[in-house]
């Protein structure tokens, strides 16, 4: 991980996109073109994000052009912006000055998951979504990281693993999302920045199903599965004698009726 001193008065910069999947890509390749350090991302609804970075001026420019231009080349880049020195009343309303505070207290180290890919499906439905996230985890050895939803009916699975295991969990999902309902975007990270690790929720998860295995959730109390149902003696029925007459004497005493009726 870079060491990166980044001043107060360090300038400001934003992109923003059209889906989630596509911001989460353009951080990524802020954060591997030049020395910034993500902020992190704004989601208004719609379906538009943005992703804030903070660094020299000089890196915040390439940064943003670099994200700006890969943004653009998917099709979803919206807007981008570059701000030399914001004003401190701007850092204490928008949230774009509390991660420095919070790196200049706490030192980063080495991320534990920093050779596990990530994939992203973005859909226009929650049960297309969930459908792909089901097909991913069946298909492949990965593990459903979080979702994320930013409006227009837009949402969006996070799955983590090896980078041929995303790959594979990727295809199925897409062909999942389309079948249910509408695919809206797709996006693959080979390896993580620990930047990018620290602003989505992506790590929490695996690190504590890695560390112990949860048990499935018990659907009834053990008290009442321990418990045996106590068996009630039922009264005891009559017992009556059955009779049965053999088919001539059926004959006979239909015939015998029948006499009777025409005498009278």
């Amino acid at each position: 991980m870079r060491h990166r001193q980044i001043s107060p008065e360090s300038a400001l910069g934003l992109v923003s996109t059209y889906s989630f999947p596509a911001i989460v890509g353009t951080a990524d390749m802020m954060l591997k073109s030049a020395e910034v350090l993500l902020v992190g991302y704004e989601k208004i609804g719609a379906g538009h994000c943005t992703a804030i970075v903070r660094g020299n001026i000089a890196d915040v420019r390439l940064a943003v052009e670099e994200g700006a231009r890969m943004a653009e080349q998917i099709g979803q880049l919206h807007t981008k912006l570059v701000i030399a020195r914001p004003m401190r009343n701007l850092e204490a309303i928008f949230p774009i000055g509390s991660r420095l505070v919070e790196i200049a207290h706490h030192q980063k180290g080495y991320s534990k998951l920093s050779n596990r890919s990530i994939g992203l499906i973005e859909t226009r439905g929650f049960p297309a979504m969930v459908g792909a996230a089901d097909a991913m985890l069946k298909s492949a050895n990965v593990q459903l990281a979080s979702y994320e939803t930013i409006g227009a009916g837009l949402c969006t699975a996070i799955i983590r693993g090896s980078v041929a295991n995303v790959a594979v969990a990727m295809e199925a999902g897409m062909a999942a999302a389309e079948r249910i309902g509408e695919l809206n975007s797709v996006m693959i990270i080979p390896r993580l920045l620990e930047d990018l690790e620290h602003t989505l929720p992506v790590a929490a998860y695996w690190l504590d199903e890695q560390e112990k295995e949860q048990p499935l959730p018990v659907l009834a109390s053990k008290q009442r599965t321990q418990q045996r149902r106590k068996l009630v003696a039922l009264p005891e029925l009559e017992k009556v004698p059955l009779t049965f007459e053999t088919r001539e004497k059926v004959q006979q005493k239909a015939e015998l009726e029948s006499n009777l009726e025409d005498k009278e």
